[in-house]
């Protein structure tokens, strides 16, 4: 499997929408949130199969982050399927 890294600046209030929407689209194996001067806030691995209960603390503390900061990045870590 090849990976593929992408980032997206967020502002604060956007950042807990935009992780769960990263978490939905399922590819993802890595999410680091950074904040705007690129001091790593959080890096959390995503494996197959992570149900919501295990998301759980992980998305709480996203929720804590987005309150402390206006502006940040995320930048995932996407695994593609060889053609």
């Amino acid at each position: 499997m090849k990976k593929k890294e992408e980032s997206f600046k967020v502002k604060g209030e956007e950042l807990l929408k935009k992780v769960k929407q990263l978490v939905k689209e399922g590819n993802i194996r890595k999410i680091t949130i950074k904040d705007k001067n690129g001091k790593v806030l959080i890096v959390f691995p995503l494996t197959i199969g992570v149900v919501g209960a295990v998301l759980a603390p992980v998305l709480a503390a996203v929720g804590a982050i987005a309150a402390l900061v206006t502006e940040c990045t995320i930048s995932v870590e996407r695994e593609q399927k060889k053609n």
